[in-house]
């Protein structure tokens, strides 16, 4: 078995026994161990707390821009991330196995849930636009046992059998996952044609290819995929986002759907929804900056730095 072979085997081994762990731990001890992760995850140096706290400071400034945040609150912001992002992980490990009665207790539908249930009534396919905030998985399992499904699409990670283990957790979950590649926007095409619900994480444009925005004050990208499907299925267009606590419940927030109605050429509507996207988003990150789950670089500035 040659050496790649190995850290493969191994790579696959590890998530597969935290994640059974994980799982059979007590929810206190495994709370608690996240608590714990989180903690030394911020307190050991490394190079992406810089970054972190990059992305703090422009959030912060946006809500304030007559002054420049304060170094010591941006950096107290960034540490609280760290475990924000271990609460994520270990809630993922466990929610595959959690009960429904316990799912369904512990999701708040904090504000304008009455938009997602307008469009199921619809007839309309539905794209839900979510960011890297809380736990989207959350609420993609509450929907499921709703009755509502959710289809999404995920980058390949290896090695494969990783990959195929993930796809069996997100599908223990009730949600139906179509993996990125040729055909990938087709399922969702028809998902959406024949009245389903899509979710997508698109507050990062992994292809580099994405529509220019403004995003807290500073010009970046973001997927064209959320405004060009429902576009093009006449799909109503919903952000959204699930929030972690601070205690163990999560907080759905559903906003209004944004106008899908064609003004023009194609290509000037799916640039005019997704600046629209970008605004929601800000709102959305700004109610828990710490709990944004973007830890890479994502401005032309972060990567030319």
């Amino acid at each position: 078995m040659g050496l790649e072979r190995l850290r493969a085997c191994a790579t696959y081994l590890a998530y597969r026994v935290s994640g059974a762990g994980l799982a059979v731990l007590p929810e206190p001890m495994a709370s608690g161990a996240a608590a714990l992760v989180g903690s030394a995850l911020a307190r050991r140096p490394h190079g992406d707390l810089a970054m972190r706290e990059r992305h703090v400071a422009r959030v912060l400034a946006s809500t304030s821009p007559a002054a420049a945040p304060d170094p010591a609150v941006v950096r107290r912001w960034a540490l609280r991330s760290y475990r924000s992002y271990a609460r994520y992980w270990v809630e993922g490990a466990r929610l595959p196995s959690t009960r429904a009665e316990v799912v369904r207790e512990r999701l708040i539908l904090d504000w304008g849930y009455e938009h997602l249930e307008e469009a199921f009534t619809s007839g309309r396919g539905v794209v839900l636009a979510l960011p890297h905030i809380g736990s989207w998985e959350w609420g993609g399992k509450f929907l499921a046992l709703e009755g509502h499904p959710m289809t999404s699409v995920v980058e390949r990670i290896e090695p494969p059998a990783l990959f195929r283990w993930f796809l069996s957790e997100r599908e223990a979950m009730g949600l139906r996952i179509v993996p990125l590649g040729e055909g990938s926007g087709r399922a969702l095409l028809t998902e959406l044609r024949r009245g389903g619900l899509v979710g997508l994480v698109c507050d990062r444009d992994l292809s580099g290819n994405g529509v220019k925005v403004e995003l807290f004050g500073e010009e970046t990208t973001l997927p064209a995929g959320p405004a060009t499907l429902a576009l093009r299925t006449e799909a109503l267009l919903l952000p959204a986002a699930v929030y972690s606590g601070p205690c163990e419940a999560h907080f759905a927030v559903v906003t209004a759907p944004l106008d899908t109605r064609r003004t023009g050429p194609l290509r000037s509507d799916v640039a005019r929804l997704t600046q629209e996207l970008a605004y929601r988003f800000e709102w959305m990150v700004r109610r828990a900056p710490e709990q944004w789950h973007l830890h890479q670089p994502n401005w032309p500035s972060d990567r030319d730095g």
